[in-house]
């Protein structure tokens, strides 16, 4: 069979460019909250703009003017806004697929419910649980056409982003995930030349197995670009995939791009996908915006500088593998990229929180704990993995996450900043402040305990209201005065928020 010749890209090359409204827009539909769900505020048609060099002639439905999409929040760009409003994003989802599942929207109501409004959606098909399906054609024969389309496939994937627009959740995406091209996983892959009519072992360069940890890095699927090793032959059904990707996400805006799940792997890889996402976006007229994950768990180690030190390629980053870390060095790692990146602050996302008694990276508590320390030391997106690794959604994840939005309700953490020099008497992992200092403060208890909080500067009389996390609910309340130090005690053993708001 001789071998396919290189494809053309999906959109013109030549027209795209970064940024900018490409072929315009107007106001598209706002929403509202009824009965707990989020609902068009108005039946009027969607705006259309009609981006032909993006879109080789077909309509591209915005469904929001560009400057609503999901963006770093204008007045700290090391949170992210939303509707031209800042928002905190908060999720646990029992499935990182999300798109798969069956019972997507009954999911998404319960999560909505506990205020979550974030959720990971790997593009990931490998056959977990029974009921994932593969992106491509599967012939009668039982062979898969990398030129044809699964129709079901991205009908899922279309029904998940208009399910989550519509409840106003972000869905942060990970176009790649190694796991699925190793392993047992490739040995029934539709990519793997024994299961597809397109090419052979001899012409791709695959071998029938790939046995190792996909950490190894002896896939070449992941070095196909034309920036690596060029291989045409499968690189351009990758780039046919992604494309398809995008004409569903583009017009969405609520989507977050991530390249790869924890790689380890080559950086020209990623950066290849992250720049052909952004012009591709671009040529449409929308904004996105992107980063990568990687493997390591030291925050600190060079493999991570490939998203640090490059902000025209990724405008977030993504520190998930610190949730391998506990305590104070979980806190520590996390406030050193916060200072790394402060010449230019990002938002950072933790899309993975580690942690369960079912899994093998940490206890519960650890979990609960990880969580909360990236929160209240100032990540703009944080969620729980999915079990068995962690907590999902889980009851004490939906406990956290409404106790997360009881301490957004009173004090704004995108106007506020890690604050632990005006602690004093802590222990060790003790207890994590967040402070607009003489207007707001946040302090976070994994395990009860009592510190002195520094009021000097801060005359006047503070409410002080209490949440327990295990529950979510309100605890104790009162008031303080400032102006001096004052003792800070959580009411009890377990995880605690103290929250205190300058009084008129």
């Amino acid at each position: 069979m001789a071998a396919p010749s290189q494809a053309r890209p999906y959109w013109s090359d030549n027209t795209a460019r970064r940024g900018g409204r490409g072929c315009g827009g107007l106001d598209g539909p706002g929403s509202r909250r009824h009965k707990g769900r989020v609902k068009p505020a108005s039946l009027a048609p969607l705006v259309v703009l009609i981006c032909s060099a993006a879109t080789h002639g077909t309509e591209f439905a915005a469904k929001l003017p560009n400057a609503d999409r999901i963006r770093p929040y204008a007045a700290n760009p090391r949170y992210w806004q939303y509707r031209g409003q800042p928002v905190l994003l908060l999720g646990g989802s029992k499935d990182d697929n999300l798109f798969q599942i069956p019972d997507l929207e009954a999911h998404l109501d319960e999560m909505q419910a506990a205020g979550a409004n974030y959720i990971r959606n790997t593009m990931s098909d490998r056959p977990d649980k029974g009921f994932e399906v593969y992106p491509f054609f599967r012939r009668e024969e039982g062979k898969y056409d990398l030129e044809r389309w699964n129709p079901e496939y991205w009908r899922r994937f279309a029904r998940m982003l208009e399910a989550t627009f519509a409840r106003d959740i972000v869905v942060q995406i990970e176009v790649w995930d190694r796991f699925d091209y190793a392993r047992e996983n490739w040995e029934k892959h539709p990519y793997n030349p024994a299961n597809n009519v397109n090419y052979t072992y001899e012409q791709s360069g695959f071998a029938p197995r790939y046995p190792d940890h996909p950490g190894a890095n002896k896939q070449p699927f992941f070095f196909t670009t034309p920036d690596q090793r060029h291989n045409p032959v499968v690189f351009r059904y990758q780039q046919r995939f992604v494309d398809e990707m995008l004409r569903h996400t583009l017009p969405y805006p609520h989507v977050l791009y991530c390249m790869d799940n924890e790689t380890s792997g080559d950086p020209a890889w990623g950066a290849f996908w992250a720049r052909h996402i952004r012009q591709r976006a671009g040529a449409a007229g929308v904004d996105v915006f992107l980063t990568e994950m990687w493997d390591e768990w030291n925050l600190r180690a060079p493999q991570h500088r490939h998203t640090f030190d490059h902000p025209e390629l990724y405008d977030f980053a993504d520190v998930s593998q610190n949730n391998h870390q506990k305590g104070q060095t979980h806190w520590d790692n996390f406030q050193w990229v916060r200072e790394y990146l402060a010449p230019r602050p990002r938002p950072i996302n933790t899309v993975k929180t580690y942690g369960a008694d079912t899994g093998r990276y940490g206890t519960t508590r650890d979990g609960l704990e990880r969580w909360w320390r990236h929160l209240i030391g100032g990540a703009a997106a944080v969620r729980f993995h999915r079990p068995d690794s962690g907590l999902g959604f889980s009851a004490e994840a939906a406990a956290s996450i409404r106790a997360a939005r009881k301490l957004a309700a009173r004090c704004r953490l995108w106007e506020m900043a890690p604050a632990q020099e005006l602690l004093r008497d802590r222990e060790p992992n003790e207890a994590y402040l967040s402070a607009r200092p003489g207007a707001a403060y946040a302090a976070y208890f994994p395990d009860g305990g009592a510190v002195g909080l520094d009021l000097r500067g801060a005359p006047g009389r503070f409410g002080l209201r209490w949440i327990r996390i295990a529950t979510g609910d309100w605890g104790p309340t009162g008031e303080v005065r400032g102006g001096d130090w004052i003792n800070l005690e959580a009411p009890g053993a377990g995880h605690w928020i103290a929250t205190l708001v300058k009084e008129p």
